[in-house]
């Protein structure tokens, strides 16, 4: 950070802090004849504490300490949950905080670049295509940067992003869509159980888990897989500037860093210093002048209660939900 701002800084917390002080003092402590001395002094404290919060805040504002964003998509995609016993482990990234987290940092005036940190297998195809979107609407560069995996959905946000930066050993690749089911009437049978269902639409219940399909759902299902992937595929081609026959020839593989640099899957390898580095050159700025800021999600108290609680009940056995039969048929890419 440079001396005039943390100069400028120090004088906003000094002064707000000193104003602060003098009001608290003179209301609680020289004004009401009536209140002890001890309330006073410990009214002004409270009222000065809260001053010196008040003004680090202007300061932040009016002198920032940072011009870029970093927005990290750690863990599978999902999703955010809605309640109730959690369907994956509550390390997953939810969507919907990656896209606030990238559109605060969109109409933060001090942001001249995002940073997308990507470690992740993937995941939900919806969720991964709503943060590609947010990375393209942010008005200026976006650089993705890879670091263990940049798999599947994360690799459908990152073509929303200007470049792509990877590891030598970083795991990238898997362009494709999986859609599956777990078939269950062999054990209905055994156990006695007979599965009927009223239903308005032949489809309706296609890839229920208590029958076999039948040949038309198969090829209805894999219609749906097919679909998801052919827009996989054409997302990839256009953001990340590819042939589509090139993508679809990868055939969904897993490249280390290395090779996916050499076939034009990653556009640089290096560290988050190199990657800060390249972002400055795009700002047309000395690489001393870059201060990235992580950004986090900004959740309400009782909200970061509820995530904890679910997190302590997918410890105790969160795979009960799969019971549930919510979704028999899922894609995921």
């Amino acid at each position: 950070m440079s001396g005039k701002r943390v100069l400028g800084r120090l004088l906003i917390l000094a002064g707000g802090t000193l104003g602060v002080t003098l009001v608290g003092v003179t209301l609680f402590v020289v004004v009401p004849e009536t209140l002890t001395e001890l309330l006073g002094i410990g009214l002004a404290l409270l009222v000065a504490i809260a001053g010196i919060r008040f003004s680090g805040s202007i300061a932040r504002s009016m002198f920032p300490g940072y011009n870029v964003a970093e927005v990290e998509v750690s863990g599978p995609i999902v999703r955010e949950p809605s309640g109730g016993v959690p369907a994956r482990a509550p390390r997953g990234t939810p969507a919907d905080d990656i896209v606030d987290q990238i559109d605060r940092a969109n109409d933060d005036t001090n942001v001249d670049a995002l940073l997308l940190k990507l470690n992740t297998p993937g995941g939900q195809v919806v969720p991964s295509d709503d943060i590609k979107l947010a990375a393209e609407r942010f008005d200026g560069p976006t650089v993705a940067y890879a670091t263990d995996q940049c798999a599947s959905g994360g690799y459908w946000i990152a073509s929303g992003c200007d470049e792509l930066w990877a590891r030598e050993g970083t795991l990238v690749g898997s362009i494709g869509v999986v859609g599956s089911r777990v078939t269950a009437a062999d054990l209905a049978d055994k156990v006695g159980l007979r599965y009927e269902q009223f239903t308005a639409g032949e489809y309706k219940d296609a890839g229920v888990p208590l029958r076999d399909l039948e040949e038309d759902e198969r090829e209805y299902l894999q219609g749906l897989v097919d679909g998801y992937y052919d827009s996989f595929v054409e997302r990839v081609s256009e953001g990340r500037d590819l042939e589509p026959s090139f993508v679809r020839d990868t055939e969904a593989r897993i490249y280390l860093g290395t090779d996916a640099h050499e076939c034009g899957l990653v556009d640089e390898l290096g560290t988050q210093r190199e990657v800060e580095a390249a972002i400055a050159s795009r700002l047309e700025r000395d690489p001393s002048a870059i201060v990235v800021e992580t950004f986090e999600p900004d959740r309400p108290l009782v909200a970061r209660l509820g995530s904890g609680a679910q997190s302590l009940a997918y410890a105790f056995g969160a795979g009960i939900a799969g019971l549930r039969g919510e979704g028999s048929f899922r894609l995921r890419s």
